[in-house]
């Protein structure tokens, strides 16, 4: 049976799936307004919080990758650290995070085609631009990994480059002083909860950043570049989004009047650009946008399908699940699942009346709610399994003790105060999501036989390494 070919991926290579997940211009395009409406002005700082929040989360996850490599990520992490059935559990609720984000920027590319043809006098309809983006997808994902992960710099690398240009421009006509400087990176009269409710907007745009685990067994000595990849990822990542952040807040002004336009606008760097530039390059920051989203649907599938095959691999639903194509060899048939139903939840969706937009707002939505759980448990499972094995004692410790509050204050933002419908029911979709895996655990014992074997497997063969190197 043909396996995922290893070696394959540089560090750069696997970074950029977890760059891809987040989509930077995406973010930037839809968040940073979020953030304004919230804290006002003080949008860097709310960037700035998260970028540490998030690194705080890294921790975990790096640490982890320096341990193991695995296709499966927090499946086989968890699996180590809490047992096969948390292992399962964790790895089920980060599928239904990489699906909803899948099936959430394929919608997004749709949004982003409509308002770029907007832009350039033309009128179209988001729906078949998604479905066509679904079969390219597919198309480059089924290819070689490197094909892929190469696609996914190029077209992020592209839509960052156009930011960065309006940026430039920005900061060329901004009137620089202190006040310029300190006021956006200053709390203000923002409370504390204030300022802890607006950073869950910003925390949302680092969502993914775990996505280069999932090549954990295709990459060059993964042990190093995974851990580097992902770090890489967070932080330039995070000092992107700090400078863009900052030349949003100052484009707009730092006045009532300013701030007001920016937390209402629903397109803050298409009006930047419009405003500092011209309307032509309005329309390249939106196909930059569309690029992203491209790049976001693209990852997610890769990762989804890696997880999905890795499953398959211990027997969930059929072992098939877990083969890789004979030539490519990219997991085709987990891909293949992963991407028909992307397909055709589509359908459904357009026809009750959602546009792209809302589509994107509200799977996007379920997406995190199950990432920040899965996040969670993962970094629970990593505090038990470093203590435990004397990796991690002392003040190393505070790091993801802190990472753990941040994410379970986070996950309560999210759901309380109660959120108008139909958000108030996306958290019961995860917890049903959940519990279909408990069950799925419950009256699958071989499944759970399976996956605490090769973990024992895998544990054996790394105690023969360690005693043949001594």
């Amino acid at each position: 049976m043909a396996q995922l070919k290893k070696n394959q991926l540089s560090y750069v290579e696997a970074m950029a799936i977890s760059v891809a997940i987040m989509a930077p211009t995406a973010a930037m395009a839809l968040n940073t307004s979020l953030t304004a409406s919230i804290a006002g002005v003080s949008v860097p700082l709310i960037f700035l919080t998260a970028m540490i929040t998030i690194g705080l989360v890294a921790v975990t996850f790096i640490q982890f990758n320096r341990q193991f490599s695995h296709s499966g990520s927090v499946y086989y992490f968890t699996g180590k650290s809490l047992g096969p059935k948390m292992g399962f559990l964790s790895g089920w609720a980060l599928l239904l995070t990489y699906v909803m984000f899948t099936i959430a920027s394929i919608a997004e590319v749709g949004l982003f085609a409509e308002s770029f043809f907007s832009l350039v006098g033309m009128e179209i309809d988001w729906f078949p631009v998604a479905l066509i983006s679904t079969v390219l997808i597919f198309i480059f994902a089924f290819a070689d990994v490197k094909i892929g992960t190469r696609a996914l710099l190029i077209l992020e690398g592209i839509s960052i480059l156009f930011i960065l240009i309006l940026v430039f421009v920005i900061f060329g006509k901004a009137d620089f002083n202190s006040h310029t400087f300190v006021k956006p990176f200053s709390p203000g009269q923002n409370t504390v909860p204030a300022i802890a409710l607006a950073t869950v907007f910003a925390f949302l745009s680092f969502a993914g950043f775990e996505g280069a685990s999932s090549l954990g067994e295709e990459t060059k000595n993964p042990k190093r570049a995974i851990p580097i990849a992902i770090i890489s990822a967070v932080f330039l990542t995070g000092t992107f989004y700090i400078i863009v952040s900052f030349a949003t807040t100052i484009g707009f002004g730092l006045d009532a009047e300013g701030n007001g336009k920016f937390a209402s606008s629903s397109s803050p760097l298409g009006d930047l650009a419009s405003s500092y530039m011209s309307s032509g390059f309005a329309a390249a920051i939106m196909f930059g946008a569309l690029l992203s989203a491209f790049s976001c649907a693209l990852a997610s599938a890769t990762a989804g399908s890696r997880m999905l095959f890795s499953m398959g691999r211990d027997g969930f639903i059929h072992n098939k699940i877990g083969e890789a194509h004979k030539k490519y060899h990219s997991p085709y048939i987990a891909l293949s699942i992963i991407m028909a139903f992307s397909l055709v939840a589509l359908f459904p969706l357009k026809g009750i009346g959602l546009d792209g937009g809302t589509i994107f707002g509200y799977l996007g939505t379920i997406g995190v709610l199950s990432l920040l759980l899965t996040y969670l448990v993962t970094t629970l499972g990593g505090i038990r399994y470093f203590v435990k094995n004397r990796i991690w004692k002392g003040p190393i410790l505070v790091l993801p003790a802190l990472a753990v509050v941040g994410l379970g204050y986070s996950l309560y933002s999210n759901v309380y105060p109660i959120p108008d419908a139909p958000f108030n029911y996306f958290p019961y979709i995860v917890i049903g999501w959940i519990v279909l895996g408990v069950l799925i655990t419950a009256f699958s014992p071989a499944l759970v036989a399976r996956i605490a074997g090769r973990l024992m497997s895998d544990e054996s063969e790394t105690e023969t390494e360690k005693e043949f190197s001594a």
